[in-house]
């Protein structure tokens, strides 16, 4: 969906949509795509690219906010669409951040010794719950799902800090209300009694938090690494807005040419949003094994979360082998 497109549908144009946001176009699901759909088809060029077969995953983590059904989790069903049968599954909920944390989450997983090969995926589709008529939030969104393998390792690399971040006192300003299951017949959305609830955001205290938090937490991230601003090589940030985006990369001192941005043709993808461009990134030659990455997202909770990744080899033998 261009921006073009939605000239037809809101008032807004897109001179105003590239000015205030950087998007000039979007994917969104069709009724044949779900949630999991696109999570097994970002999974399995992951593990190919890896070399890992399903059957070694030993945990596999769906961070989203757009599950299929209110339950079984998405990440169950995800498991047996890949044939990943030896791996423990649960999703995770912290919107636009979710990622971040997943990946915060397998990396301790790792660390803990419990276990050596983590899937991890982010995956929504996020405008199903969109008002298309509402142009302060119809513009911003589209839908996606990227993933990584995570696998232990002795060498220098992976995941070397995490921020993680939640107030929940500006919950209000971004969120989608619950659907009730005398709303919802079978679940999912589809045949519903009542309208399906959109998302609703208060654009102005959601940039405010987002221009101040982004800069914050990545700072804090690199200190935490013992890295400096000067040894970055690349700045991953959450997709969600150009000014924000530039913001955040002000904020650090960072020249554009390290900054990876993908969003005049995604929108944003939620926690969608930095796995696809990791994936966009190590695909162009952008990202290189022993380059460090901060990795930075904010998002419904209001939530944010940041990492410090030194780039590993695609492949590395894992430890004991």
């Amino acid at each position: 969906m261009t921006n073009l497109d939605l000239e037809r549908m809101v008032d807004t144009s897109d001179e105003w949509i590239v000015a205030r946001t950087g998007i000039r176009e979007r994917r969104l699901a069709t009724s044949n795509d779900t949630t999991v759909s696109m999570a097994a088809t970002a999974s399995r060029k992951a593990l190919a690219i890896a070399g890992v077969d399903p059957m070694e995953i030993d945990l596999l983590i769906l961070a989203t906010d757009t599950p299929d059904k209110l339950m079984p989790a998405s990440s169950s069903v995800l498991q047996a669409e890949l044939g990943a049968m030896r791996a423990g599954a649960f999703d995770l909920d912290a919107a636009c951040s979710g990622f971040v944390y997943a990946l915060s989450v397998g990396t301790q997983f790792i660390r803990s010794g419990v276990y050596e090969t983590v899937l991890v995926v982010g995956a929504d589709s996020l405008t199903r719950y969109i008002d298309f008529t509402d142009r302060g939030t119809c513009i911003l969104f589209g839908d996606g799902a990227g993933a990584v393998v995570l696998q232990a390792s002795d060498a220098d690399e992976g995941v070397l800090s995490t921020v993680l971040g939640s107030d929940g006192r500006g919950a209000q300003h971004l969120y989608v209300d619950g659907i009730r299951p005398t709303d919802v017949p079978n679940g999912n959305g589809h045949g519903a009694t009542v309208p399906v609830p959109t998302m609703k955001m208060n654009g102005t205290e959601v940039f405010k938090f987002a221009v101040k938090v982004m800069g914050e937490a990545a700072v804090e991230a690199i200190d935490q690494a013992g890295l400096s601003v000067a040894d970055i090589d690349l700045f991953i940030p959450h997709q969600a807005n150009m000014r924000i985006i530039d913001a955040s990369a002000r904020r650090l001192e960072l020249s554009r040419d390290k900054v990876f941005i993908n969003i005049e043709r995604y929108g944003n993808t939620s926690a969608a949003s930095i796995p696809m461009c990791i994936a966009e990134a190590a695909d162009c030659g952008r990202l290189q094994p022993g380059m460090n990455v901060v990795l930075v997202a904010f998002g419904a909770g209001l939530s944010w979360a940041a990492n410090v990744v030194r780039w590993g080899s695609t492949g590395t033998r894992r430890r004991g082998e």
